[in-house]
């Protein structure tokens, strides 16, 4: 026996399956959705104006005021007099005779001899620095008067070490906290009078510049070093090298 399915209809196939409706909706509402936020925007940004507040007439002239411009008198000047000729007229020569200067050449001949007087020459002597390295004859410490000048040298030297280390003071640096190896650069000069002048220092911190510039102008007055048998200023750096003990 066969099923109530077997007597159903068979489905019969569509006339044009290519056109599916629902194949391009995303389209179709895209576009729609464009068109109706178009619409929208118009629809807001619409203005309308009451034409009534408008007041739109011809001019009236009449209207208008006159102005009235006042008439002012002007007088004018009177005419210039009329020129004076004068009735007698003379003729001057156009050919009138000019004295011509003469120059005389300034040029000097070689074989000229020309007497000149007595000139007085001032000898200006300028502030001559020599470096204490190459010294014709050293600053002398008093002390170290005695010797050659390489000693001298040295004995100079050694006098300003000793009088650093017996006036500086060293727990200056403890003090400000500092620690390890300190080293301070001091430039100085000696000038034609044997003074100490020009002091500058370099040091890690300004209490310490200030300490090595103090020691260094308490050094004593020297013999000035001399170039050529004249006096001569004389620039000595000095390194300070001291170590905190921590």
């Amino acid at each position: 026996m066969k099923s109530s399915s077997d007597h159903s209809q068979p489905r019969l196939p569509k006339k044009a399956p290519k056109s599916d409706v629902n194949r391009n909706g995303s389209i179709y509402f895209a576009v729609g959705l464009v068109l109706m936020l178009f619409v929208s925007n118009q629809l807001i940004n619409y203005k309308t104006y009451d034409k009534s507040a408008i007041n739109i007439d011809a001019l009236n002239l009449d209207d208008i005021d006159e102005i009235i411009i006042p008439l002012v008198d002007l007088k004018l000047p009177p005419p210039p007099p009329p020129a004076v000729v004068p009735d007698d007229i003379q003729a001057i020569d156009d050919e009138e005779k000019i004295e011509e200067t003469v120059i005389e050449s300034t040029e000097i001949n070689q074989e000229d001899e020309i007497e000149v007087e007595d000139i007085e020459v001032e000898e200006v002597y300028e502030d001559v620095e020599v470096p204490f390295s190459v010294i014709e004859n050293v600053p002398e410490y008093p002390g170290c008067e005695k010797g050659s000048n390489t000693e001298k040298r040295k004995c100079m030297s050694a006098k300003i070490a000793k009088f650093v280390q017996r006036k500086f003071n060293t727990d200056l640096a403890e003090d400000l906290g500092l620690s390890g190896k300190q080293r301070i650069s001091v430039i100085f000069k000696i000038n034609k009078s044997g003074d100490v002048v020009g002091v500058r220092s370099r040091a890690p911190h300004p209490r310490l510049e200030k300490e090595a510039a103090r020691v260094i102008n308490l050094l004593p007055k020297m013999k000035p070093g001399r170039q050529r048998g004249e006096a001569v200023i004389v620039p000595y750096s000095l390194p300070i090298t001291f170590r905190v003990q921590d």
